[in-house]
């Protein structure tokens, strides 16, 4: 299947491995994807839009066993607060759809940040530009194709956001 996505890595250069899964419109949780693709859920990265105060859209990519850290992305992007695009906005901004956001190939070329977790990994996996498709991809050739920025502790786990909640 030649996506945007693909068509970029392919045009890079970079190695990748497509996976095809059958889409549940009623469940595209990472979990979900995770467990068709055949992956663990912490190396299947979701992309999620946001927006800054200052610096306006960007992406986000965090493991799928993981929650965004609004604090970390505003201290990165530099911005005072971030916040999670509602999601009527995500597929005008980047020309996707829920379920199929990716960096690779998005209609606009905002920053984008990723848990630096993931370079620790010898391969992730990502989407694929549409619904129903995962790119596993080696990390740092993710970071190489997207310009990502690695940002330490950007997803946090459940634990570790009520730990902070507490303090």
């Amino acid at each position: 299947m030649k996506t945007n996505a693909v068509r970029i890595l392919d045009k890079l250069g970079i190695g990748y491995q497509l996976r095809e899964y059958d889409v549940d419109p009623n469940d595209l949780s990472a979990e979900a994807v995770a467990s068709k693709v055949g992956i663990q859920l912490s190396s299947t990265y979701k992309t999620l839009v946001c927006k800054g105060d200052k610096s306006g859209y960007c992406f986000a990519v965090i493991a799928g066993d993981r929650e965004l850290d609004l604090k970390v992305l505003a201290a990165a992007s530099g911005d005072r607060a971030c916040s999670l695009v509602p999601l009527k906005d995500v597929q005008p901004l980047t020309g996707y759809i829920r379920g199929g956001v990716t960096v690779l190939g998005a209609k606009k070329a905002f920053s984008a940040f990723i848990d630096s977790a993931a370079l620790e990994l010898s391969s992730i996996s990502v989407s694929g530009g549409m619904r129903g498709l995962q790119i596993l991809i080696a990390p740092r050739d993710y970071v190489k194709a997207t310009g990502a920025t690695a940002i330490d502790k950007l997803g946090r786990t459940a634990a570790m956001l009520l730990t902070l909640a507490r303090q």
